[in-house]
């Protein structure tokens, strides 16, 4: 099947805590001509991070190959090709889940989809995206989350976890640079990749869909940083805190959670989605860590179009 047309653009976003003109870029696989109804809904796609752009979800794009379904990728603010904001590093009253919450929907409308979508989160993604879905939008019609915590609190007690079966070399790097504050040398960046090796991607090399959006996080880690921290098992921005289980229930719509066997979102970690939405399917993938997507490419898709509807079941 031949690839499915592209498009791109930049959509102005304005918000009352900087005077600055901010800009969301995006990128549409398929065409958004097409009637909306199954099979053809526009899957939009959350990146996570936060501040990790779309680079590595880019393999989404077999789905508007192989199936003619829109998929619509888009950088948050603050990362990728979208407006940067250095100046704003460290401003936690600033980056905070509604600024994402609202870029979402200034998206929606922009596109002109917010009557009839599909969204697919990933990691931090999953997060925004399943907040989005508490708010019960009328036009959300399925939801995927897929690598996410529902509280930053169960994601860091996974992690401790699996770093006690790192080398104990490696285990000492990571705990001496967090306490002396030298979490961007160079030291603690090997130490993290073999942890990121083993729970983060196991592909070897690592592909180059992920290298590219690491390669933008390293320009600028603003968000990143001020959100999450110096990586993703040291958590000490304002995600910290983030705990959404009590509100949970208010998901109405169908919702597929996804996980790796080997992923930082440890099956505890997705539990409570399972737990407390009513209309959720749970998929475990036996050879993937946190982006199954990369790791089981060709699984992960027939797992997505099914419950999208691109396959019967």
């Amino acid at each position: 099947m031949a690839p499915a047309s592209t498009k791109m653009g930049e959509i102005p976003f304005s918000h009352p805590a900087t005077s600055t003109p901010l800009k969301t870029w995006y990128e549409i696989h398929g065409s958004l001509s097409i009637p909306p109804g199954p099979p053809r809904r526009p899957l939009v796609v959350l990146h996570g991070g936060p501040g990790i752009p779309h680079d590595y979800l880019l393999p989404l794009v077999d789905l508007a190959n192989t199936y003619s379904a829109p998929v619509i990728f888009y950088d948050q603010v603050g990362c990728g090709r979208s407006t940067h904001l250095p100046e704003k590093k460290s401003h936690d009253d600033f980056w905070t889940p509604e600024l994402f919450l609202s870029e979402l929907d200034n998206l929606l409308k922009h596109l002109g989809v917010q009557d009839d979508y599909d969204i697919l989160g990933q990691s931090w993604g999953g997060m925004l995206g399943a907040l989005h879905a508490i708010g019960q939008p009328t036009g959300l019609n399925r939801l995927i989350v897929a690598n996410s915590p529902a509280d930053m609190g169960s994601w860091v007690a996974a992690a401790d976890q699996l770093r006690l079966g790192l080398p104990e070399d490696v285990q000492e790097t990571l705990t001496r640079c967090e306490r002396e504050g030298k979490t961007n040398s160079e030291e603690y960046e090997k130490a993290i990749m073999v942890y990121y090796e083993r729970h983060l991607c196991r592909v070897k090399p690592l592909p180059a869909e992920l290298e590219a959006s690491f390669a933008w996080l390293k320009q600028d880690d603003t968000v990143y940083l001020t959100m999450n921290g110096p990586s993703e098992f040291y958590v000490s921005g304002t995600l910290k805190t983030f705990d959404i289980r009590k509100d949970l229930h208010k998901i109405k719509v169908h919702t597929l959670l996804i996980n790796g066997r080997y992923d930082e979102a440890q099956d505890e970690v997705v539990e409570p989605f399972f737990q407390e939405i009513e209309k959720a399917k749970w998929y475990r993938f036996a050879e993937s860590s946190h982006t199954p997507q990369l790791e089981e490419r060709e699984e992960f898709m027939k797992v997505v179009a099914r419950f999208l509807g691109y396959e019967k079941q």
